[in-house]
């Protein structure tokens, strides 16, 4: 196995073509995860309470990207930054996987069991039905419209 080249003629350009994608990812991640933290500011989890808030965002954000996947890959061609922009780094940043790992943690260290088993098997299923809604739904709408 060798080494992965980091000096030479290849480095530079191929540093060069990622940096725009790199640049939206990070933008995009700032702005997700911005948001995700604004919602936790409104809608705060009590002490030992249901991570309702948290909840609702993985959802929310998994329907948008249902519906986000859809328009972009089957029904319009979208500029190249858009994906990388909106769907990997605003709604990566907006989701989160952490936070919920972490609302299952708190739950069950703070006696809340029940709750929180209820939320580890909740957030994914509801997550994955949200995108699957979402995606299905566009699909019906969006593609009936095409001529």
């Amino acid at each position: 196995m060798t080494a992965p080249e980091t000096e030479g003629p290849r480095a530079r350009p191929a540093f060069r073509t990622q940096a725009p994608v790199v640049a939206a990812v990070a933008l995009g991640g700032g702005a997700g995860a911005a948001a995700r933290y604004a919602a936790s500011l409104w809608w705060p989890t009590p002490a030992h309470g249901f991570p309702w808030t948290i909840l609702w965002v993985n959802v929310a954000g998994c329907a948008v990207i249902g519906v986000f996947m859809v328009t972009i890959t089957e029904v319009r061609a979208a500029h190249p930054l858009l994906r990388p922009f909106f769907g990997t780094g605003v709604l990566g940043g907006f989701t989160t996987f952490s936070t919920y790992a972490v609302d299952v943690r708190n739950l069950l260290d703070g006696g809340e069991a029940g709750a929180g088993l209820v939320y580890l098997a909740v957030t994914p299923l509801a997550a994955l039905a949200a995108v699957w809604t979402a995606a299905t739904a566009t699909r019906r709408v969006l593609i009936r419209r095409q001529p």
